[in-house]
């Protein structure tokens, strides 16, 4: 279904070029296009039209998104706008039912088009689930994702605040000692058996267009296996430092960074290995789940201005240089440290658990 979508829009775009009268093909003209096929082949009407459907949506999410990133000038490797066309072997399956094509009886999941499967559960659904997505892993594990609605569970009241800026050097620096997050480094501890196995993947890879080995499937998964454990090293870190500031705090002003630019420099593999973003993510969703008060400050400028009284440096200061200095106050400090007291000055919080703080006067 995803690979007739993108070659039905390829077909209505090469003609766009050369009619005057513009063509579409949205999710209506392919919804149109899924009944005729499934009338003419059989194969296809013995399965569900739950996820056929759903398939077109998300077809259409992918082009909005290019578009969106076409008209930004951000770079596309791939035609404008154009999702690619998906392999059989190499693209991992991906089904998502609403609540028409699925149901929960006797703890087991019950699919569309008659599939039954007994489910490994987590944890208790919180409420009713609106859609499910059945999907499988680079291990070829499945999982069923379910969409509910998750209600507020707050937490008592601390009377704290906390500012928190994002690096490299340490992945968060907070204005309490107690709650800064230092690099992990779990990638770096894991970098040379996955150059092992990556060295074995390179050796038993196979021509294109010719099936896979079980060797090399084996080196692939073993890839896969190890990159599976960095990322459930990572999202533990985070989730678990992420409970303890909320737990701590009332108020948080995070850093509103996005490290992009990171990525074309010479701390690409660190800044990487950090995970900033996903921590950023997993931070803000554990603080508005337990009611506490998030501020995203804009990061521009919070490494050239003092938390003390405000003024704003000449020159940006290098990275080499890890000591603040306000030539205004005179207020030595370390400069991530002042970075998180800018973030709680900026945020309008009270910094009055903080030493030698006061918001900016000018």
């Amino acid at each position: 279904m995803w690979n007739e979508c993108v070659a039905m829009s390829r077909k209505v775009h090469s003609l766009n070029r050369t009619v005057v009268e513009k063509t579409t093909c949205g999710p209506a003209q392919l919804d149109k296009l899924l009944t005729e096929a499934r009338r003419s082949m059989a194969w296809l009407r013995e399965g569900s039209s739950v996820p056929q459907q759903q398939t077109i949506r998300d077809f259409a999410k992918s082009r909005a998104k290019s578009l969106k990133d076409v008209k930004a000038g951000l770079p596309v490797r791939r035609r404008a706008g154009m999702p690619r066309m998906k392999r059989k072997r190499e693209a991992l399956p991906s089904l998502n039912y609403t609540v028409r094509g699925f149901r929960l009886k006797d703890g087991r999941l019950n699919l569309a088009g008659g599939i039954v499967l007994a489910v490994v559960w987590s944890r208790d659904l919180p409420a009713v689930p609106t859609s499910v997505r059945v999907y499988r892993d680079s291990l070829g594990h499945w999982y069923a994702s379910f969409v509910v609605t998750v209600r507020a569970d707050p937490l008592p009241a601390t009377g704290r605040v906390i500012g928190i800026d994002w690096g490299v050097r340490e992945t968060a620096t907070t204005t309490s000692d107690a709650h800064d997050l230092p690099h992990p480094e779990h990638g770096r501890a894991a970098a040379q058996k996955l150059a092992r196995y990556q060295r074995m993947t390179a050796r038993r890879a196979t021509p294109k267009n010719r099936p896979d080995t079980a060797g090399y499937r084996k080196a692939r998964k073993a890839t896969a296996k190890a990159y599976k454990k960095i990322s459930r090293q990572r999202q533990d870190t985070a989730r678990k430092w992420a409970k303890r500031v909320v737990r701590d705090h009332d108020a948080l002003a995070v850093e509103d960074f996005r490290p992009k630019f990171l990525a074309r420099s010479t701390m690409a593999r660190k800044a990487a290995d950090a995970a900033i973003t996903a921590t950023k993510t997993v931070l803000v969703e554990m603080a508005r789940k337990h009611g506490r008060t998030v501020h995203l400050v804009h990061p521009a400028h919070t490494t050239m201005e003092c938390a003390r009284c405000g003024a704003r440096a000449k020159h940006a200061l290098p990275l080499s240089e890890r000591t603040f200095t306000c030539t205004v106050c005179g207020a030595v400090s370390p400069r991530d440290k002042n970075s998180a007291l800018v973030m709680l000055v900026r945020a309008g919080l009270n910094p009055a658990g903080v030493d030698l703080v006061r918001p900016a006067t000018c």
